[in-house]
């Protein structure tokens, strides 16, 4: 597989790897759409059907970090780096800023005894929420450099929106929230704010010159390595199942395929 190449500056409005800047924006905006669709589905099988949401969580969880990881080093990173050379900072910036993020919020609620429990649905509203939000960003900018890269990015996005969004409802249930308010807030923080993302950023990436854009693209794959290696595989880890080792293979396997598939 060969990195796509760094688009050429360009003025506004012009063709971008592959379309229009108003067709990747519309792209992305329906990218993040679905997934905001996903988690909802999420939501509802979860509140219609808890038994079997619980039951394959880890197996959702097992299959998108699989996706994840292996979209961000067979594709996303080698095409940042194809953009700018100081594409490994910005891809430990990433990792690290994500990591930072929930060790702060863990270490500004849990320290507080009477919060334990209440905290214990908060954190992950937090985490999930930002984390949410940071995928549609990286809607915006995978999108932004080429359609291929952005479907990658999807496909794992997308896939790990289902059971986040179950994550999240569940533990706030558990740290004391009814069951509207847990609905409600899981809504916003894991479906809502994934579009959110995708429009606040496309107007910041429509214009800026092809280093920053692999800067971002950096610290996209970044975030998208963390919320696979460090967010869901732990998260699968806590609750072993027979197969999860076979859904995080077939996670691998499916986005080696597609790789591959661009030659």
């Amino acid at each position: 597989m060969t990195p796509l190449s760094a688009p050429e500056r360009r003025g506004p409005g012009t063709q971008y790897a592959g379309g229009s800047m108003e067709s990747h924006f519309w792209t992305s905006i329906l990218a993040s759409l679905l997934a905001a669709a996903v988690t909802t589905a999420g939501l509802f099988v979860i509140r219609r059907f808890e038994a079997w949401g619980r039951a394959n969580t880890t197996y959702f969880a097992c299959f998108a970090a699989g996706v994840l990881i292996s979209v961000s080093f067979l594709h996303i990173i080698p095409t940042a780096l194809g953009m700018i050379a100081a594409a490994p900072v910005y891809l430990l910036a990433g990792y690290l800023l994500m990591h930072v993020l929930n060790r702060f919020l863990a270490g500004f609620v849990c320290d507080k005894p009477e919060t334990a429990d209440y905290a214990l649905g908060l954190i992950p509203l937090l985490g999930i929420g930002f984390h949410s939000f940071i995928d549609g960003v990286i809607y915006s900018v995978t999108f932004k450099i080429s359609l291929f890269t952005g479907v990658l990015a999807s496909i794992g996005m997308v896939l790990h929106e289902f059971p986040e969004g179950i994550v999240t409802y569940l533990l706030l249930l558990r740290g004391g929230f009814s069951k509207t308010r847990a609905l409600v807030l899981s809504f916003v923080a894991a479906a809502a704010s994934t579009p959110l993302g995708a429009l606040v950023a496309y107007p910041l990436v429509a214009r800026i010159s092809p280093e920053v854009l692999g800067a971002a693209l950096a610290l996209s794959a970044g975030a998208l390595v963390y919320v696979g290696a460090t967010h869901l595989l732990p998260h699968a880890e806590r609750e072993p199942r027979r197969y999860s080792l076979i859904a995080l293979a077939a996670g691998i396997v499916t986005a080696a395929i597609i790789v591959g598939s661009k030659g």
